[in-house]
Parts: C-alpha cells; structure tokens; sequence
C-alpha cells in the first residue's frame, strides 16, 4: 500500500493552501459561492455545491496551455 502526504493549512478565512507529494494549491471561495482552486501544475478548477438531497458538485477543470 503506498504512502501518501496531504496537509491543507487555512490562510485566511476563505482561503486554504493544500499541500501533496506533487504539487500544492490555494483554494478560496466556499461558503455560498463557487470555490476556485489553483494548482502549482496549472490546473484550474471551479466547483459548485448544488442542492439537492445528495449535496454533489458540478466540476469544471481547465489546464494550462
């Protein structure tokens, strides 16, 4: 089984920074609204929590070019 390292750190409120092997990213946003997330290997991604009674996300990742 192999090892594996994630930490997330609150900034601010509305703000993270996640933290793997690979990369890191900040987050912000949440609460009510969309979160933006940013990657250290240029992968942005934008999710919304939708309601319902199962409380899923619609994700939508960009890479960049």
């Amino acid at each position: 089984m192999p090892l594996t390292f994630r930490k997330s750190f609150r900034i601010l409120p509305g703000v993270r920074l996640n933290i793997n092997r690979h990369s890191w990213s900040i987050t912000t946003g949440g609460g009510r609204g969309p979160r933006h997330t940013r990657s250290s290997t240029g992968r942005r991604t934008t999710s919304v929590d939708l309601p319902g009674p199962f409380g899923w996300r619609r994700t939508r990742t960009t890479r960049r070019r």
